[in-house]
């Protein structure tokens, strides 16, 4: 996963593409403009035209350049990123700072495309991006872009509850201190537990009960189990950001309301 942090301070978490997709995707696009490649020059030749041998390279020359080079310029450009074979695999390309590329980073990966994908039959391509933490190839590395994950899985939003034993004991505790690590660490446990075996599960909801008490005070009645306690835990401390968050934006909505009603009755 790659984390990026925007100017708002915002943390965006993207995945990268993994070298096989960006194989593949590759492996269409290239596969794509081959095809239409030898149909262009099929075409040509069969049109009733006299042409001599400087003409006929001079329309080859025209036909791999836009194809190469043009073709995926533009249609990196407009799509923000997209190709054929991305669009097929579900990936994009994406600035290293997690925004859209445009023309200039187009360019720069179509051009460098040509040296290491085409005329070296893309074993240039493949050994950078086998030791790239990105799959990186060197177009990317020049251009400062790489290629994420833009399709996936849709994520069922975790669905906790505080149980009713622990309804008082949640009104009441302090969980400011709770490290957002070790949140997530306790929603993946409850997220994926039961898939899990009976005594893995067991022991690793000891293990981060114990390790969430240093944060909780007062701590839930002794003999509480740890699934209970742990989903009451993450309960309470969504509840208790949802509201932060709510009032927060309703703050921002009424100072926004009275800048704009200070600013008509200044003009």
């Amino acid at each position: 996963m790659s984390a990026i942090i925007t100017g708002e301070a915002v943390v965006l978490e993207l995945r990268p593409a993994s070298f096989a997709a960006r194989s593949l995707a590759t492996a269409i696009d290239v596969a794509a403009t081959v095809i239409v490649g030898i149909g262009l020059l099929l075409l040509f030749s069969a049109l009733p035209l006299v042409l001599d041998g400087a003409a006929t390279r001079a329309i080859t020359l025209v036909v791999v350049v836009t194809l190469l080079v043009i073709v995926p310029i533009t249609v990196e450009t407009l799509t923000r990123g997209k190709s054929l074979g991305k669009l097929a695999m579900g990936l994009r390309i994406v600035r290293d700072d997690g925004g859209a590329i445009r023309f200039r980073h187009a360019m720069i990966r179509a051009l460098l495309a040509v040296l290491e994908i085409y005329m070296t039959l893309g074993s240039v391509a493949c050994l950078v991006s086998l030791f790239n933490e990105k799959s990186k190839r060197l177009g990317d590395m020049l251009a400062g872009t790489y290629a994420i994950r833009d399709r996936v899985a849709k994520v069922v939003p975790l669905q906790v509850s505080v149980h009713p034993q622990l309804v008082q004991w949640a009104a009441l505790v302090d969980i400011g201190r709770l490290p957002d690590t070790l949140a997530r660490r306790i929603s993946m446990y409850l997220r994926q537990g039961n898939s899990m075996a009976p005594a893995s599960r067991h022991a690793l909801g000891i293990e981060l009960a114990n390790e969430a008490s240093a944060f909780v005070a007062p701590l839930p009645a002794p003999g509480t189990p740890p699934d209970i306690f742990l989903a009451a835990l993450i309960s309470e401390r969504r509840e208790r950001e949802y509201s932060r968050m709510t009032a927060t934006a309703q703050r921002a909505a009424e100072i926004r309301g009275q800048l704009q009603r200070h600013g008509v009755k200044g003009s």
